[in-house]
């Protein structure tokens, strides 16, 4: 491990041991982009994901500030997740886009995605950028958290 790996570990343990939450096991995993996927796995994971994963996000923020001031550095990200739960969740957009990808494809009409995070936008758009996709364009449309990606053919 990395000094920001260790210090990120040892920074969510004390957070979790502070709000006297229990797990199992945390790992961490550094991404080719100076970002960060935290993994927990707990016994009771619904307390720590919360409603519609509000927990995770919350807890996520406060580890990256916790962090960025120890290292003194705010160059890396820091993703956490809680029983692989917002990886499934990744899944299941990406799915949902291929889908409409597909309804697109067939009859041509723009397809509308529900309100999602920036994060899953971008993974949306990442996937719009690959081999396979060059008939494919993507937009962000709305405001705040009514915010989704409309999937249409380029002209």
């Amino acid at each position: 491990m990395t000094d920001i790996e260790d210090i990120i570990k040892e920074t969510l343990e004390e957070l979790l041991k502070r709000l006297e939450i229990e797990y199992s096991r945390i790992t961490v995993e550094k991404d080719e982009d100076e970002s960060y996927k935290i993994n927990v796995e707990s016994e009771n994971p619904s307390i720590l994901i919360g409603y519609h994963g509000l927990n995770v996000q919350a807890i996520q923020h406060i580890l990256k500030v916790l962090c960025w001031k120890k290292t003194e550095n705010n160059m890396y990200n820091i993703f956490l997740d809680i029983d692989n739960y917002r990886k499934r969740q990744e899944e299941n957009v990406i799915a949902l886009a291929e889908r409409k990808i597909e309804s697109v494809r067939q009859n041509g009409r723009p397809q509308h995605l529900p309100p999602m995070s920036a994060y899953f936008r971008r993974q949306i758009h990442t996937l719009c950028m690959n081999t396979g996709y060059e008939d494919i364009e993507t937009l962000s449309q709305g405001e705040d958290d009514r915010r989704h990606i409309i999937i249409k053919l380029k002209n």
